[in-house]
């Protein structure tokens, strides 16, 4: 598959991208602008869960520990404990399950917390994830979006939002276009080659622990949303995946693909668009070239050896 079929994909959907897909047994690959930086979005959560997962394996955390989130200092989302009204007391690999399967956000952040955002960045270099860079939790990463449209933080931008006229709202969007959360030199980042790297990592047992590679293969295969990546493909092919999604503009998924031959192949895609844009396309459009990416792979393989698709 050309660069020019990937773009087609992207441009039809209203959006930029790149991309990379790889197999993991033979180590073949279709890329597309692989090694351009780009906003990681909730995409880092593979990191935080493999960071927290190794820590467990080594027995330096108990994984069975409790851990009250407050009600009144938890970082925002749409999912999970960022929406309860009251405290909630959650062991630490329920966490990290909240964290991959639903996106939540506060549990996320109990979770870098807990380990660092140091920590997390030794590892991406230790794991050779060069353009990989965590800057900040998520809840530091959402109020600096506040900021930067010219509220104090996240909380008030929503409180103005809820009441502005809808050109109010127009200016807002073009000051977010030039936000630090949204640009890829300044924000949490990484490119698309270096989240398949990790994945291969993770699904060799390579990336830290054997147990640790375990448990995030585990968690990644019970994420909730099925219309990214899952969407290019039907049962019995089977998709372990993380999405990640950032103020209407960024929409990302990373995950790892596995035929009922046992061909297995990672593929992380990353696109971006303006504000207002049709969420459904994007996500289909992810789909759709991760399927043919691998389609073309497959082909590829099966050319070489002889083998029957799956």
């Amino acid at each position: 598959m050309d660069d020019n079929g990937i773009a087609v994909i992207l441009q039809q959907a209203g959006c930029t991208g790149t991309l990379c897909v790889r197999s993991l047994d033979d180590g073949a690959e279709v890329a597309f602008r692989a090694d351009e930086p780009a906003v990681s979005a909730s995409v880092v959560k593979v990191q935080v869960a493999l960071e927290v997962e190794s820590r467990i394996a080594c027995g330096l955390l108990d994984p069975r520990r409790p851990v009250r989130v407050g009600a009144d200092d938890r970082t925002p989302g749409p999912t999970g404990i960022s929406l309860f009204d009251d405290d909630a007391v959650v062991s630490l690999r329920d966490l990290v399950v909240l964290m991959l399967s639903i996106s939540d956000n506060a549990a996320t952040d109990v979770l870098v917390r807990e380990v660092g955002v140091d920590t997390l960045n030794a590892s991406a270099a230790r794991l050779g994830l060069r353009g990989t860079v965590v800057v900040s939790d998520i809840r530091q990463l959402v109020d600096s979006v506040g900021e930067d449209i010219g509220f104090g933080d996240w909380a008030e931008a929503t409180a103005w939002a809820a009441q502005a006229s809808p050109d109010q709202l127009a200016d807002a969007d073009e000051r977010l276009m030039n936000s630090r959360a949204l640009d890829p030199s300044r924000a949490t980042r990484t490119t698309a080659r270096d989240m398949v790297d990790l994945l291969d990592l993770v699904w060799s047992d390579r990336a830290g622990p054997p147990a640790a590679c375990a448990r995030v293969r585990d968690v990644l295969a019970r994420q909730l949303t099925r219309h990214r990546i899952a969407s290019g493909f039907r049962p019995p092919v089977r998709v372990a995946a993380k999405s990640g999604s950032l103020m209407g503009v960024v929409r990302n998924e990373v995950g790892v693909v596995t035929f009922p031959d046992r061909r297995r192949y990672a593929a992380a895609v990353f696109t971006r668009t303006r504000p207002g844009a049709d969420d459904g396309a994007v996500s289909r459009a992810i789909g759709t070239a991760t399927a043919r990416a691998v389609a073309a792979l497959r082909g590829a393989e099966d050319g070489a050896g002889g083998r029957a698709a799956g």
